[in-house]
């Protein structure tokens, strides 16, 4: 799908700011100029889908390589290393963690886009924001933070806090917004039913989930929903090397929309750009119009999207992604010939219900991978061998596997406040496997 769109003047519009992005980046930053010998990237093309076609791709293996001989930050920056001012990183869930600088110009770009992601979710100076994290090198976190506090926003952090303790200050403290995981808005649901606390008795209106692709996924908005009565969910999703990406659709919940004044996105279908306005699913690819300092032209975030062109019932042109993150390239198994993500799985097990925690195990059986689950069943619902039964079923019907159930005790799988790791592959190609990645 090429980055056109329905709004000939905004088209022309994201064209002059590409072409000011590339002239400044060709001139100073020394990554580019070695990604981009012999290619006349600035006035070699007319159209965004010119631009597709003759400018190379940029793959996070480059950026790795690029540290590796460049250490400690690479040499994808514009400026001078005294210009900068932020520094952040990658989790490193799939492959090496990368160190990403920032200036405070390109930092006040990303802290517009979460307004953007504010905006959409009808977050506004009066609210009360909760933060249920605790901050470190990921970028998501404080630009969340930040971008609130620009808003007038009451800024709660809850770094350092136990459970039980961010549920008490959310409730003390009248919050009417808590930012985290979609995992850890369910686990604090299942804490709170577990300590006596109603959280009917909260102000929470919204809970805006990223990091994982839960909060698009049907089975997971509604148990999360369920747990928090009166909230709804917004997701999001963004990343470290691109910054935030995309907000939800305030008339379509579970549609992401790219903030394309901020990006030039397009889908890459089987390794190939493709035009057309029908739906298509494929990998994202990015272009960061405003963060000049450490940008990234057409970078394959590794983000499987479902992309619809034109004019969406909220009013906006943004490019809508269908479902929001699918999953991630680097995650998908085919399973006896089945192309299996983690939200699908995750998505059954939300379904099943009666879940307190999974964990999904990779194994190979001959020449084939097989998938079975490691379940922890809630306490006081039903029988461990009524969801084992359930699942099993559920795995049959929506994808057409067997997946064996393997029930252990409560307590005994891990617990997340970040990104959930609950892919575990012992067929000899990896360790772990995350869930969709989040800025």
């Amino acid at each position: 799908m090429a980055a056109s769109e329905p709004n000939p003047a905004r088209h022309d519009a994201r064209i002059d700011r590409l072409r000011d992005l590339l002239r400044t980046v060709v001139a100073t930053n020394s990554f580019y100029q070695k990604h981009w010998a012999g290619t006349d990237v600035v006035e070699g093309w007319r159209t965004l889908a010119e631009f597709a076609q003759r400018v190379p791709v940029t793959c996070k293996s480059d950026l790795v390589r690029d540290q590796t001989a460049h250490p400690p930050y690479g040499s994808n920056l514009t400026f001078p290393l005294e210009r900068y001012t932020r520094c952040h990183g990658t989790s490193g869930t799939s492959g090496r963690p990368i160190r990403w600088l920032d200036t405070p110009e390109s930092w006040d770009w990303m802290l517009g886009n979460w307004r953007c992601v504010y905006r959409a979710a009808g977050v506004t100076r009066a609210d009360r924001v909760f933060f249920a994290f605790s901050f470190g090198p990921f970028l998501g976190f404080w630009t969340a933070f930040e971008s609130a506090l620009g808003l007038g926003c009451l800024c709660l952090p809850g770094g350092g806090m136990t459970s039980v303790a961010r549920l008490r200050s959310l409730l003390e403290q009248r919050a009417t917004v808590l930012c985290c995981t979609p995992t850890y808005a369910l686990h604090l649901g299942d804490v709170a039913q577990q300590q006596g606390i109603d959280l009917s008795a909260l102000e929470l209106r919204r809970i805006l989930v990223a990091g994982e692709p839960g909060g698009s996924v049907p089975a997971v908005r509604a148990s999360i929903q369920a747990r928090w009565p009166g909230a709804r969910v917004f997701d999001h999703h963004g990343m470290t090397e691109v910054g935030p990406v995309s907000y939800e659709c305030p008339a379509q919940p579970g549609v992401l929309h790219v903030i394309e004044d901020s990006y030039v996105a397009e889908v890459l279908d089987s390794g190939s750009a493709a035009d057309g306005t029908a739906e298509r699913t494929g990998e994202l690819v990015l272009t960061t119009l405003g963060r000049v300092g450490s940008p990234l032209v057409r970078y394959r975030t590794g983000d499987l999207v479902r992309a619809r062109r034109g004019r969406c019932p909220c009013g906006t042109d943004d490019l809508a992604l269908v479902g929001g993150v699918l999953g991630r390239t680097d995650d998908m198994v085919v399973v006896r010939g089945v192309n299996v993500f983690p939200g699908a799985v995750d998505d059954v097990v939300r379904e099943a219900g009666g879940v307190a925690e999974y964990q999904a195990e990779i194994v190979r059986e001959g020449s084939l991978l097989a998938l079975r689950l490691v379940v922890e069943p809630a306490p006081g619902g039903a029988s461990g061998a009524d969801v084992a039964r359930t699942l099993e079923d559920l795995f049959q019907s929506r994808l057409a596997l067997r997946v064996p159930v393997r029930l252990v005790a409560g307590g005994t799988l891990p617990r997340f406040e970040m990104k959930a790791r609950r892919w575990v592959r012992l067929d000899g190609v990896g360790s772990e496997a995350g869930t969709a990645g989040a800025a």
